[in-house]
């Protein structure tokens, strides 16, 4: 599509619903640059033709502008200003302002069941649980053959701890709609904090395919990519927020730790072989032929894995009820046949958290025995977490700074949101 027809979709007055959708679908690829470049001529000439306005605010909101798409449709009357004004506003995360925008939209008869389904979204948002489920289900039966109403009761159930109901209600929508962004993104973010990050960067790509570009999206597909160690590809996603945001403080650290990395040396021989080892220690006891007595000793001193015996020396060995010279042997032979030996690792003993609890509030205790995952860290934090073995908040807190910035692809960004999040609720890393 040519610049002029981006032109003249913006200038139409007559502009509705399947003309924006039609612009949204030509705005990929090579027609991104060109449909940018129609959305800041309208929006300079409007300054000049008031009509152009509401115009130039839906194109600054498909762009990811939603400061400038803000702007430009506050005061609008019509219903699919109203609409475009709502979703900027609930980017910005105003959402009882929100709400109030996708009300007018639908009153004014744009889109009504959607808008009010977007109007439910953002009251959900605003912390109204139990009204954003009543406002959805009075959409009834026109509401459920959208896929905008499984996305809504996705969100209802994700925000009442249920994941996996949630993720069904997220795919029904995609399955309705295969272009919609934020069940899209809700995937994406779903499979992401499961573990699967092969479909997660799948889902964010997905998302990404079209306008409007979410920010968040590609700052997670951009961790994402780092954690794999595509840094071009990550450096792509965080340069493209700075495009659309020159003020995103977080890509623009993100950025910085990527160019650092650039003067990093790695020895994928080496690599592979550390790979190797760390899945021969992970290894259980079980696996291998050893006496009855040898395993029923193990298994009393918490012996599981080849790991274990690698921490652990002969003499403890030997202090253990019923283990005899005759076990150590075994044991030692074992050990030989994988070019281990017991004790080799005895300095990286599993740290204990060093908290002296009796000094600590019933509330502090329970702090510390909540799962890492109650932060809400950033995928960057939560991989770094789960390389450190980290489970829960106590684990984390006795961890210095210096420990969690020699991790890999932890930098001083992760540290400082670390840091944030512990303080939020009165904790903080050891030594800092």
């Amino acid at each position: 599509m040519q610049t002029y027809n981006f032109l003249s979709t913006l200038r139409d007055s007559s502009m509705n619903q399947e003309e924006v959708r039609s612009m949204m679908n030509s705005a990929m690829g090579q027609g991104a640059s060109e449909f940018r470049k129609a959305v800041e001529q309208v929006t300079s000439e409007a300054e000049q033709n008031p009509s152009l306005t509401v115009r130039a605010g839906i194109g600054l909101f498909l762009l990811g502008q939603a400061e400038k798409a803000e702007r430009a449709l506050t005061g609008c009357k019509e219903g699919i200003g109203r609409y475009y004004l709502g979703r900027a506003l609930s980017s910005l995360g105003r959402f009882e302002d929100a709400a109030r925008e996708f009300e007018a939209a639908a009153k004014a008869g744009y889109q009504p069941t959607e808008s009010t389904l977007l109007a439910a979204g953002s009251i959900r948002k605003a912390g109204r649980l139990e009204d954003a489920e009543k406002m959805i289900r009075s959409t009834g039966g026109e509401g459920a053959r959208l896929a905008e109403y499984s996305y809504q009761m996705g969100c209802i159930l994700a925000d009442r701890g249920d994941s996996f109901g949630a993720i069904e209600y997220f795919e029904r929508a995609v399955d309705m709609d295969p272009n919609h962004q934020r069940a899209l993104f809700a995937l994406a973010v779903q499979n992401s904090r499961h573990g699967d990050d092969d479909e997660a960067i799948q889902l964010y790509e997905r998302c990404l395919s079209r306008p409007p570009f979410y920010l968040g999206a590609l700052l997670n597909l951009g961790l994402l990519y780092e954690d794999r160690e595509n840094y071009s590809a990550a450096q792509y996603c965080f340069e493209r927020v700075l495009k659309y945001d020159p003020n995103n403080e977080r890509a623009r650290l993100y950025l910085k730790d990527i160019e650092a990395t650039g003067d990093m040396y790695y020895d994928e021989d080496s690599l592979k072989q550390q790979q190797r080892l760390e899945q021969l220690l992970n290894r259980p006891v079980t696996d291998f032929e050893l006496s009855v007595r040898s395993r029923n000793c193990l298994a009393t001193m918490g012996i599981d894995t080849l790991g274990d015996l690698t921490r652990i020396s002969e003499q403890e060995l030997l202090s253990g009820k019923n283990f005899g010279e005759t076990s150590l042997t075994e044991v030692r032979d074992l050990m030989r046949q994988h070019n281990l030996s017991l004790g080799q690792f005895q300095h990286e003993k599993s740290r204990e958290t060093t908290f002296d609890t009796r000094d600590l509030s019933p509330e502090e205790q329970v702090k510390l025995m909540l799962p890492v995952g109650e932060l809400n860290l950033s995928v960057r934090s939560r991989k770094c977490m789960t390389r450190l073995g980290i489970a829960t908040i106590g684990e984390l807190c006795s961890r210095t700074p210096d420990e969690l910035l020699a991790a890999k692809n932890f930098g001083v960004t992760s540290l400082n949101e670390i840091r944030d999040k512990l303080g939020e609720i009165g904790m903080k890393l050891r030594n800092d």
